[in-house]
């Protein structure tokens, strides 16, 4: 084996779920041990041109699951989603065998009561603490008195790749508190939960679960703008930068110079 070939593992498709025409996930059997936290990411890849394509995903699925998930975002202009759309249950890609990340639930600083804020695809990492979590609880291993508060922003409700089983646990155990929002709902009449954008949300959410710097940590995943105006509300509310963490799905291009 090269040191090239050990850098990675071959990946292969198993499941395939389009919940709309630009959003899918994927089940991903790895026929070798693998081993991550809940929040981590993979780095998945694809051969263009004769060069590997490779781009960073949170994992979906949780630690306790044999197969890996991952939830995407078509970006037609992009490098490696448009190759990834078109790959089917029997096909293969590439996946570096290091996880990496730090964007995992804090469970040692003494805050019990975590924000989770995510738009469309950001909800992946959450998903998996969710999962896990569950898992434990079931198992009686659950961190005592911690509770999640998960509040998910999409344009419209079928943007929600996993709302119907976050909505199923929510109602199941005590430790798990779901919001979901359409910031376009004259696109969705069907739509009969919360709207508006998930910045404009924040503060009234945090009032009404009694969240503060003293009890509760921030996780933003997703849109940069929503990152961004996000850290700021918190901030403003009183959560000090070591109270938040963030994963950015990409970084927005500058505006050009004018002269």
């Amino acid at each position: 084996m090269t040191a090239a070939q050990d850098k990675f593992l071959p990946g292969r498709i198993t499941a395939r779920t389009d919940h709309a025409p630009d959003l899918w996930s994927v089940r991903l059997r790895v026929e070798a041990p693998f081993h991550f936290a809940p929040g981590q990411y993979a780095t998945l890849g694809l051969e263009k041109h004769g060069k590997l394509v490779e781009r960073a995903y949170s994992i979906v699925s949780s630690p306790y699951e044999p197969e890996l998930e991952f939830f995407f975002e078509l970006v037609p202009d992009g490098q490696l989603t448009p190759l990834l759309h078109k790959l089917q249950p029997g096909d293969t890609l590439s996946m570096r065998k290091a996880f990496k990340g730090r964007f995992t639930l804090d469970i040692q600083s003494g805050r019990t009561r975590h924000l989770l804020l995510a738009t469309v695809t950001g909800v992946a990492p959450f998903v998996s603490y969710v999962r896990t979590l569950y898992r434990d609880w079931k198992e009686g291993r659950f961190p005592a008195g911690h509770h999640l508060y998960l509040l998910e922003g999409a344009s419209r409700s079928w943007e929600f790749g996993y709302h119907h089983e976050l909505q199923t646990l929510a109602a199941e155990v005590p430790w798990l508190t779901y919001v979901a929002t359409v910031s376009r709902p004259w696109e969705d009449p069907a739509w009969k939960g919360e709207t508006g954008r998930v910045d404009d949300l924040i503060r009234k959410y945090t009032d009404h679960w009694q969240l503060s710097a003293q009890n509760a940590t921030g996780y933003l995943c997703g849109h940069p703008d929503m990152i961004e105006h996000g850290k700021g509300i918190l901030r403003r509310a009183g959560f000090p930068k070591e109270n938040l963490k963030e994963e950015i799905y990409w970084i927005p291009a500058k505006p050009a110079k004018t002269r």
